[in-house]
């Protein structure tokens, strides 16, 4: 994939192409073998952090790169383009870090956050639970406070890297309604901490996706990020700039998926030429293309405002919206260019496609991202 990107400087330019030279080393000539093999690449996220692609939009005083958010959604298109997962999990550990880098303490920052930003630390976002997925609102995992700590009791879901992260922001209850949830840096190695096994997906196999159960395991104090209440604020905000990471994911995808296609139309022959030269494929290749520049546009735009301090809420549910349905859409169409080919797992498309679904559900389902939409439409 090489894209024509209209990026802030030289500096921006010279990121992207350090992130398409490793993911072209390092993600692309791997991912069939674990995707195939649903098996974890060992090290593959130490080389990320590494070459400072786990720490973009964070501040450098923390080891971070200080780079605006247009400019790593970017990076995670580019990632995504080559391995689905992988950039899943890059946006989930960004995610994870938010409430620290937004709402820790000086303390709190200059003692964690560098070894997250660094990858030294892999995180994972636990907010999920079996009952409350998209009504957060619901959860009932509790985090009763004790002499030094406080004490996690319940279950948590669909944790991204989920037994293989090495911290995760976790959302407990403290109190009762939606003012009672709080936000707690939690070490994933706790005692009284176990996973279950990971989920059996439909794709992005090589990462794997868990539920945790908190038997009563004790954390200190100071994971407490933020005030006790404040969770669900830090939660929603932290997934206003998680969805902006799902629609570059989404993005990647559905241009991984663009490419794959218009390449085979170029060397498939029917009726004496190439497909692509039929106007009926062509003008399906040519769908396809603007809903992946649309897409890209979109999540752009959102993170433009988000740059500049404007509210973009509504902008980032639209560009997750907009950007995964674009992905299931031009996934399938993908499949269909290739006909029978395209139903095999010989082509890339058939795991493109089923990529593809999950993008339309997690980081808020579509329907919530509507709901969202329609909210503020009303106001």
């Amino acid at each position: 994939m090489t894209v024509e990107r209209l990026l802030p400087g030289q500096d921006a330019r010279d990121l992207i192409e350090l992130t398409r030279e490793i993911a072209d080393k390092e993600l692309a000539r791997r991912v069939d073998e674990h995707e195939r093999a649903e098996t974890y690449p060992e090290g593959l996220f130490a080389t990320l952090g590494s070459a400072g692609l786990l720490g973009l939009p964070y501040p450098e005083e923390y080891g971070g790169s200080g780079q605006p958010y247009e400019v790593y959604l970017q990076v995670i298109e580019e990632l995504a383009a080559r391995w689905a997962a992988v950039a899943v999990a890059v946006s989930v550990h960004t995610l994870a870090c938010f409430p620290l880098a937004e709402y820790g303490t000086a303390e709190q920052r200059e003692r964690l956050l560098p070894d997250m930003l660094a990858g030294r630390l892999i995180g994972g976002y636990s907010l999920s639970e079996p009952q409350a997925g998209s009504d957060a609102a619901a959860l009932t995992c509790r985090a009763e406070k004790t002499e030094g700590g406080y004490r996690i009791t319940g279950t948590k879901a669909w944790i991204t890297h989920g037994g293989r992260a090495d911290f995760y922001a976790l959302f407990a209850r403290t109190g009762p309604g939606s003012r009672g949830v709080s936000c707690f840096l939690a070490p994933g190695a706790a005692e009284g901490l176990t996973f279950g096994r990971p989920e059996e997906k439909m794709g992005l196999h090589a990462i794997p996706t868990t539920t945790a159960h908190w038997d009563g395991a004790v954390i200190e104090a100071d994971r407490l990020i933020g005030a006790e209440g404040q969770g669900l604020s830090i939660a929603f905000g932290a997934l206003d700039s998680g969805r902006l990471g799902i629609a570059a994911c989404a993005t990647g995808l559905a241009q991984a998926a663009l490419d794959e296609a218009v390449a085979y139309a170029k060397e498939r022959e029917t009726f004496g030429k190439k497909i692509i030269d039929h106007q009926g494929l062509g003008f399906l290749l040519a769908d396809m293309a603007a809903g992946v520049d649309a897409a890209r546009a979109t999540y752009v735009d959102a993170a433009r405002r988000r740059d500049a301090g404007l509210p973009y809420s509504r902008q980032a549910s639209v560009a997750k919206l907009v950007a995964t349905d674009t992905a299931m859409r031009v996934t399938t169409d993908a499949v269909q260019v290739f006909g029978g080919y395209g139903y095999t797992r010989e082509f890339r498309v058939e795991r493109y496609m089923r990529e593809a679904k999950i993008m339309q559900i997690f980081e808020g389902t579509n329907q919530i991202q509507r709901l969202v939409i329609s909210r503020h439409l009303a106001r």
